[in-house]
């Protein structure tokens, strides 16, 4: 049988050190992959003169799965978005940011599980027709929404409630101000909804989805929603359950997929082991999924649940005293 091929991007600042965590425990629950490393972010621009090599780009496509850890792109210097290259190049269209309760964090809430999907390549998210005027007093940016796009993301959005047994899903827009975008996205939303009568469907409107969300998460199950209110709105579905170092992501398309760890490249903290390695750990368990191997996913997920419950050898962040290496091989001995 062929070994899974899987393009590893450590990335830059703590990734290097999650990534690897995440490895170690990928291959003690007994997966016999072939990990091949690719570089991009600050390393890469060091390494090669560029953020994203064609290399790297060329081993992505070869392998269709990739673990990536935080990339920094560097900010005002007129360099493009790494994600948003990445997205855009592999038509990675569904972007899938599960959070899920876990007790021992310092979240507000308990047993919230709730996924938010996030069309991953329209909309004001991918900084389309952006222009400054001479003068640098008016700036302009383009979005740009298709029904193609939209039926694609919603149609995903319901046949994961359907396949995972959920029972609702919230389409979340702007369609009462933003008539022709948010508007036809809500349009096809209705049009796909009727095809799904086995689901509950809801509408709402973002600024009081975030009100929603704050007051009563509970509510929610799952959302689906448009590029730039989805890159918010995860965010803040991870701040219910302890933050971004306890959300994952999954960026998926057609023949390929990204699954990464959310949350920043840390410089501060790079290389002091002291990294809480989770948000790539559970990237890797959406990775599991995605390649049919329920069960090993399953044994990481119940492993890391009973170290952050427990306590034991738990990072700065999950109200520990431990670093990353401690917490992962706490990891290592429960599985």
């Amino acid at each position: 049988m062929t070994k899974q091929h899987i393009t590893v991007i450590r990335g830059d600042g703590i990734g290097p050190d999650i990534i690897d965590a995440a490895i170690q425990v990928l291959q003690k629950v007994g997966c016999d992959f072939e990990y091949e490393y690719a570089d991009a972010g600050l390393v890469a621009l060091e390494n090669h003169g560029e953020l994203l090599p064609q290399a790297t780009l060329d081993l992505i496509a070869k392998n269709k799965v990739a673990l990536k850890g935080p990339l920094t792109t560097p900010v005002g210097e007129g360099f493009t978005s790494i994600n948003v290259s990445l997205r855009k190049k592999f038509q990675l269209y569904a972007n899938l940011r599960p959070v899920i309760s876990f007790k021992g964090t310092k979240a507000h809430y308990q047993d919230i599980d709730i996924v938010t999907i996030r069309e991953n390549t329209e909309g004001m998210y991918c900084g389309q027709g952006q222009t400054v005027s001479a003068d640098g007093s008016v700036a302009e940016a383009k979005s740009v929404i298709t029904r193609e796009g939209s039926e694609r993301i919603l149609m995903y959005a319901y046949e994961l409630a359907r396949r995972d047994n959920r029972k609702k899903v919230t389409v979340v827009h702007k369609a009462n101000i933003l008539k022709s975008t948010s508007g036809l996205f809500l349009k096809v939303a209705r049009e796909v909804a009727q095809r799904y009568p086995d689901i509950e469907s809801q509408e709402m409107i973002v600024d009081n989805a975030c009100m929603q969300l704050v007051m009563n998460p509970h509510q929610f199950d799952v959302i689906v929603t448009t590029n730039l209110f989805g890159d918010i709105l995860s965010d803040l579905c991870a701040g219910l359950v302890g933050g971004l170092g306890m959300a994952p992501g999954a960026n998926i398309g057609e023949n390929c997929a990204i699954f990464e760890a959310v949350h920043g490249s840390a410089p501060d903290i790079a290389g002091k082991n002291l990294a809480n390695p989770t948000s790539v750990i559970l990237a890797s368990i959406q990775m599991l999924e995605y390649l049919n191997m329920g069960e090993q996913a399953d044994k990481i997920r119940q492993a890391l649940k009973d170290v952050i419950e427990s306590g034991d050898r738990t990072t700065r962040d999950l109200g520990g005293v431990h670093g990353t290496s401690d917490f992962t091989q706490a990891v290592l001995e429960r599985l």
